[in-house]
């Protein structure tokens, strides 16, 4: 399984960013296995991490590289810092993971150009970020997954906080990620919810959409918002709960889930130091 590990210059960002690039070309297959096409183009899936992480966290606390291989799916997974993929000032968080890194790796690497071959999913801050990003970029995106999202943009966002246990609670960290007004924040493209309602009203070809959430998760209760604000809407999504709270375990296993659901080809585990016999 080839791992790359890519820095290029951002100009929604304005600086060199780094992320991870699997992508099983270099495939050993056992004697017997059917090949893959020569030439055929990998179906790719931008992959987000959550809040204080990087592009490291995917790689080195799930086993997304065996998955990836076994499905013949390409995984890019970059860095968002903490701004819950949001444009913001200079940085143009959610045009970066929205339409630049996907204009990027498509001509970089033999990638699909079809919609319903390009997908978005994150965990946590990466969860709300893949919802936000694949509704907002919904002619790019052909599925979103959405695991333990954080769906923190709503009433209690207005109230201040008086003993922050966490920056992400504090009056300086909403207003920079959402913008001075937070009350206009509720009703802008910034939120998954306005984004949800105003849509279903459009008649837009929504992407397929997986959400997951651990039954012991602090943001259980907002993510069923968000699925009865789906259902209400009208809108065809899969939304599953499972023991587990908010941690790698749980997203560990709901990310081989949402492979399975995705429409991947059928393939086949090659030969490497995770799989060295039949």
């Amino acid at each position: 399984m080839a791992v790359f590990e890519v820095n290029f210059h951002s100009e929604s960002l304005g600086r060199t960013v780094p992320m991870y690039v699997i992508l099983p070309t270099d495939k050993t297959y056992f004697p017997g296995m059917p090949r893959r096409e020569e030439g055929k183009p990998y179906k790719t899936l931008y992959l987000l991490h959550g809040v204080i992480g990087n592009y490291t966290d995917w790689l080195y606390s799930t086993r997304i590289k065996k998955y990836a291989e076994d499905r013949d799916l390409c995984v890019v997974m970059p860095s968002g810092d903490n701004s819950m993929y949001l444009d913001q000032g200079v940085d143009f968080y959610g045009e970066f993971v929205g339409k630049e890194i996907v204009e990027f790796t498509r001509k970089t690497f033999p990638l699909s150009r079809k919609r319903e071959d390009t997908y978005i999913g994150g965990l946590s801050m990466g969860g709300f970020g893949a919802m936000r990003n694949g509704l907002k970029y919904h002619e790019t995106f052909g599925a979103i997954i959405s695991l333990s999202g954080a769906y923190v943009l709503d009433e209690e966002t207005l109230i201040e906080v008086e003993n922050p246990m966490f920056a992400g609670e504090t009056t300086t960290y909403k207003k920079r990620v959402y913008g001075d007004d937070l009350e206009a924040a509720l009703i802008s493209d910034r939120n998954p919810k306005y984004l949800i309602e105003t849509l279903s009203r459009s008649n837009v070809d929504f992407p397929e959409i997986y959400m997951a959430c651990g039954t012991e998760d602090f943001l259980l209760e907002k993510n069923r918002r968000i699925d009865q604000l789906l259902t209400d809407c009208g809108v065809n999504h899969t939304f599953v709960t499972g023991p587990g709270s908010h941690e790698w375990d749980f997203w560990d296993t709901y990310i081989l889930k949402a492979l399975e659901w995705l429409p991947l080809e059928s393939g086949a585990a090659g030969k490497s130091s995770e799989n060295i016999g039949k």
